[in-house]
């Protein structure tokens, strides 16, 4: 087996070396481009990355960022209400769009003679949209029913709103991306169009075209388009409220009828993946497969779905694509007739046998195979690249951070691994939730 590791390694180093070619640009309004060029098929993705999102809305204000990225769909200058959409279906392409905590991003899939077209509609709704009280209404409308849909008829859901919201108590971070209903009711036409006019301007905005493309020709066509549009001047330094330090363990309990089988989560601050420096970000990643990925093989999942049959789901999980503090979380499902507070019990007992043990080299090698594969079966997806790199120049990195970020992985140690674990894993630093049908389930 160690023969497969090693020999499957050296396969996977060498196919890593053809990584992505990738060129980037800046127009002189401050917008920037980035290129993937990727000729193995006659398609191309363009996706438009602005550097603002939920995180980023004025107080009173949440589901703004949101609320706005369905009304691009609507009327601009030029095009009627979903005419934009139409007219990439007429030619063969998909598009949609999505809202984070970090940014909003825009994007097309079409024939890569297609791209000019693309960029002439999506640079007329970068400075001309028509934000028409006729539209804003009935979108409020499907808005809220997504909330229903998606969260407020969700028990999960909505625990995990309320998680968040112990969790990020000065950050917004704790505020949820769709915005708590009684804004999104509150939200105006003001509101809108000034998040508008102050955000979407192409010195906010990273350009990313993945596909079969020629980095000067999207140059071209990006001076084109894009660098008509004036840059603004306004636009204001990104900056946001600080967490303070946490001196005690936050704990809740969430009740709703509707859980259908009791669990926990403790969730833990942690650092995000910082230019310059991501090593730390690299070593939660291996902490996380150690202590809680797959149940065959991680820590939580032998000694508590196996060994004791304690819990029939763990989980650890560590989110470090984030502009500012992200999170470490575990998650267990007790099996029926197991108190929470047992389980609980027992996946502290883990995670104190983890901290006073070795780690098994053999362990990591199989790690490091694992995580290179991904990386390179990640070359493949040309979409999913052009994700990466437009997320990552959102969230404060740099095409050499996200080029480099395969080998920081690959350079991580066990010592790495035990000292991002004792920096992390404090429980006077740590929210944990309990979430029952019932009080007599919170036990």
């Amino acid at each position: 087996m160690t023969r497969l590791i090693a020999a499957l390694a050296l396969m996977l180093t060498a196919i890593a070396a053809n990584a992505e070619e990738v060129t980037t640009y800046m127009l002189d309004n401050g917008m920037e481009v980035v290129v993937i060029e990727d000729n193995r098929a006659p398609v191309v993705v363009h996706m438009l990355w602005y550097k603002v999102g939920s995180a980023d809305e004025p107080e009173g204000a949440s589901g703004v960022a949101h609320f706005l990225e369905h009304l691009m769909f609507k009327g601009t200058d030029i095009l009627e209400p979903g005419e934009f959409s139409e007219v990439v279906a007429a030619n063969g392409g998909s598009d949609n769009a999505f809202t984070s905590y970090d940014y909003t991003a825009y994007f097309q899939r079409v024939a890569a003679d297609r791209l000019e077209l693309m960029m002439q509609m999506e640079s007329n709704r970068m400075n001309n949209l028509v934000i028409d009280p006729a539209e804003v209404e009935p979108e409020r409308q499907v808005v809220i029913e997504e909330r229903n849909q998606r969260t407020e008829n969700n028990p999960n859901a909505l625990a995990g709103e309320q998680f968040r919201a112990a969790q990020f108590q000065n950050h917004r971070y704790g505020i949820p991306i769709i915005g708590w209903r009684h804004e999104i009711d509150d939200l105006s036409i003001a509101d809108l169009q000034n998040f508008y006019d102050l955000y979407y301007s192409p010195n906010n905005t990273v350009l990313v075209v993945a596909g079969d493309v020629d980095p000067d020709e999207v140059l071209e066509l990006a001076r084109t388009y894009y660098g008509v549009i004036p840059a603004e001047p306004q636009l204001p330094e990104r900056l946001r409220p600080e967490e303070p330090p946490q001196r005690a363990e936050r704990r809740l309990t969430y009740v709703d009828p509707r859980v259908s089988q009791p669990y926990l989560i403790r969730s833990y601050l942690a650092p995000e993946r910082d230019a310059g420096a991501q090593e730390e970000a690299a070593a939660l990643v291996y902490l996380a497969e150690l202590l809680g990925g797959s149940s065959f093989t991680s820590d939580l999942g032998q000694a508590l779905q196996f060994d004791t049959q304690m819990a029939v789901y763990t989980n650890a999980s560590y989110g470090g694509s984030s502009l500012d503090d992200t999170t470490f979380s575990f998650v267990v499902v007790p099996t029926d007739g197991v108190a929470l507070s047992e389980a609980e019990a027992a996946m502290d007992q883990v995670i104190a046998n983890f901290m006073n043990a070795e780690i098994d080299p053999a362990r990591m090698d199989s790690l490091r195979t694992q995580l290179r594969a991904s990386e390179v079966y990640a070359l493949d997806d040309t979409a999913g690249l052009a994700r990466r790199y437009g997320a990552a120049l959102t969230q404060g990195l740099t095409v050499a951070d996200v080029q480099a970020w395969p080998d920081i992985l690959q350079a991580v140690t066990v010592d790495d691994i035990k000292s991002v674990a004792e920096k992390v894993l404090n429980r006077e630093q740590a929210v944990t939730g309990w979430v029952v049908a019932n009080q007599e389930e919170a036990r």
